[in-house]
């Protein structure tokens, strides 16, 4: 562990993003939607008699908060600025990623129930029954096709898959998502008994589905064309950093118009033969500027590692900003803690860089493998002198090291540690062993903003 610390300077740069709703805002709303759900499926429900009734009734159920579940999960992923800088991309993802499973279970359960139900009601077979329903009923097979696209992409997304698929891999397999719902929309609508005699249920219905469209269309769509119209951005250069990691240099005009703010990311689709078809995301790691964004990548062996070969004046799409790592969040305290490992001291180097704090009230803790590992050192030393602030390194293996992150070795670098507002950003198993720690020595959850690298 070494440690930089000097100056007298205390950078103060106000930032004001965009609107933002924030967990508090959107959480209720989401309750409230499936809490009328359910007030729309039991004012639907007649008297019930006998076990096959008990079941296709909870088959409705099941069947229209998975409805209503694909709506949110869309909802959720489909960058609405407000969302993306309230509740936090990382977040939205986590909320995205176990909502699927539930929805994937309810369609799952909805599936099941409904063809117990009538196949006891009709006094046939289970195996008969699936056959009866998916010819004879509209609409039908397609839910079934939409069933099965939901489970498939439910088994890409588990845990002991997921990382061994690539991103783009992953990525591109969930844009399944959007055909399993438009092939179960219609059957909704069309056997749904809540909506057949509802000219007002089929109406709000419509406009939920037909709004998370829109909203799709608009800002996964049309929104990063037109702003690669309006801001016409470039690679301007390519530069090492440390072996196996660059950054890029981007140029175009009125880049202050992006709002975007230390700390955020883009998604970027670099327009060459081989990168077009794929958008990433990238961190900012230096403070935008009103002609320049530079972004900082590390080879992973996928689309990074061909961003070391781009040539100046490549056009790039940006999507975004995103992100809610920034310092436009409320703070309680005037002391700051920046936590990054990794990769994670992109953004982290830009907060470093921009965070009002006082000389004295800022430290930043760095952690790498190996001193190769370190990017932006020099810039980083110079950032702490100039702002009088604290730069400790941790570089080495854990079993040399030890833990970095045990709250009496946070205390011991941190003084004051308790009074500090926490920005951590880096691996999803460093993040949260870093926050588990903080929690420990004494800073409530609400002071603790993290951001972690995965999909």
């Amino acid at each position: 562990m070494s440690t930089a610390l000097a100056g007298r300077a205390a950078t103060r740069t106000p930032y004001r993003g965009a609107g933002r709703a924030g967990p508090a805002a959107v959480l209720p709303v989401i309750v409230a939607g499936a809490s009328a759900v359910v007030g729309l499926w039991w004012s639907g429900t007649p008297r019930v008699v006998g076990l096959g009734d008990w079941l296709t009734g909870a088959g409705r159920i099941t069947g229209l908060l998975a409805a209503y579940g694909i709506a949110v999960l869309l909802a959720l992923m489909a960058r609405i600025p407000a969302l993306e800088r309230g509740v936090g991309s990382d977040r939205l993802a986590r909320w995205h990623s176990m909502g699927g499973r539930y929805v994937v279970g309810l369609a799952v359960a909805h599936t099941l129930l409904i063809i117990w139900g009538y196949a006891v009601a009709d006094g046939t077979d289970v195996a008969s029954e699936t056959v009866t329903l998916n010819l004879s009923y509209p609409d039908v097979l397609s839910a079934t096709v939409a069933v099965l696209l939901l489970v498939g992409i439910g088994v890409v997304s588990a845990r002991a898959v997921r990382p061994r698929l690539r991103y783009e891999t992953w990525f591109h397999l969930h844009f399944y998502t959007y055909l399993a719902a438009w092939l179960a929309f219609g059957h909704q609508l069309s056997t749904g008994s809540e909506f057949v005699g509802s000219p007002l249920a089929r109406a709000t219905w419509y406009a939920l589905y037909f709004g998370v469209a829109a909203v799709l269309v608009w800002y996964r769509f049309l929104a990063p064309v037109r702003q690669a119209v309006r801001h016409r951005l470039r690679v301007d250069r390519v530069e090492p950093e440390a072996p196996g990691i660059v950054s890029v240099y981007l140029s175009g005009r009125d880049l202050d118009r992006l709002k975007a703010e230390p700390g955020q990311f883009f998604r970027w689709r670099f327009l060459t033969r081989d990168l077009w078809w794929s958008a990433n995301p990238y961190s900012l790691s230096a403070v935008p500027r009103p002609g320049e964004l530079r972004i900082t990548v590390k080879d992973l062996g996928d689309q990074s590692g061909r961003l070391a070969r781009l040539r100046p004046g490549t056009r790039v799409i940006a999507e975004g900003p995103s992100g809610a790592l920034t310092p436009g969040r409320p703070r309680r305290d005037r002391k700051v803690l920046l936590i990054a490992g990794g990769v994670g001291i992109t953004p982290v180097r830009a907060l470093f860089e921009a965070i009002p704090a006082a000389t004295g009230d800022l430290t930043l803790l760095y952690r790498a493998r190996t001193p190769a590992d370190l990017v932006f050192r020099e810039e980083l030393e110079e950032i702490a002198r100039r702002r009088g602030a604290a730069l400790h390194y941790c570089v080495g293996p854990r079993g040399r090291v030890g833990d970095p992150f045990a709250p009496d070795v946070l205390a011991g670098l941190v003084p004051e540690l308790a009074r500090h507002e926490v920005y951590l950003c880096g691996p999803a198993g460093m993040t949260g062993a870093a926050a588990d720690a903080l929690r420990t020595a004494g800073i409530p959850n609400h002071r603790i903003h993290r951001e972690s690298f995965e999909f």
